[in-house]
């Protein structure tokens, strides 16, 4: 029996009155026709999908969230560090050693001084975007 044309609409717009409602997202959308079994399993079965894969981009929008106010936190952090301190600038550079380990903190300064306001602009843009909308 071929089925009628069904569509599926957007249901991450649907979750959270549903879940507020404590309702099925169908009876939201107001289910009035009359369906064979076969098509009213297949519906609840898409609705229970399409719930999973809501989630799971809810879950992952968070976990990015996140992590990038990680990137924020422990950009302000290095940053904080190397403002207060730089421990190579008394060392003595006559050891080979010394030399390779003061010129290998410098460019890690030095890089990190020009690259970090980039990357810590792009993530709290990042931040904003990813948060989640009340």
């Amino acid at each position: 029996m071929p089925a009628r044309g069904l569509s599926v609409p957007d249901f991450d717009l649907l979750i959270v009155p549903s879940e507020a409602l404590e309702t099925p997202i169908s009876t939201l959308l107001g289910e009035t026709v009359t369906e064979s079994d076969e098509i009213k399993a297949l519906s609840e079965k898409l609705e229970i999908i399409n719930l999973q894969f809501a989630r799971r981009k809810a879950m992952r929008r968070s976990s990015l969230y996140w992590l990038l106010v990680a990137v924020c936190v422990n950009i302000l952090a290095v940053a904080g560090i190397l403002a207060v301190h730089s421990p190579y600038l008394g060392w003595d550079y006559s050891a080979p050693e010394t030399a390779v380990m003061g010129v290998a903190l410098h460019a890690f300064e030095w890089g990190f001084v020009r690259l970090a306001p980039f990357a810590l602009a792009a993530s709290l843009v990042d931040v904003f975007l990813t948060r989640k909308k009340a």
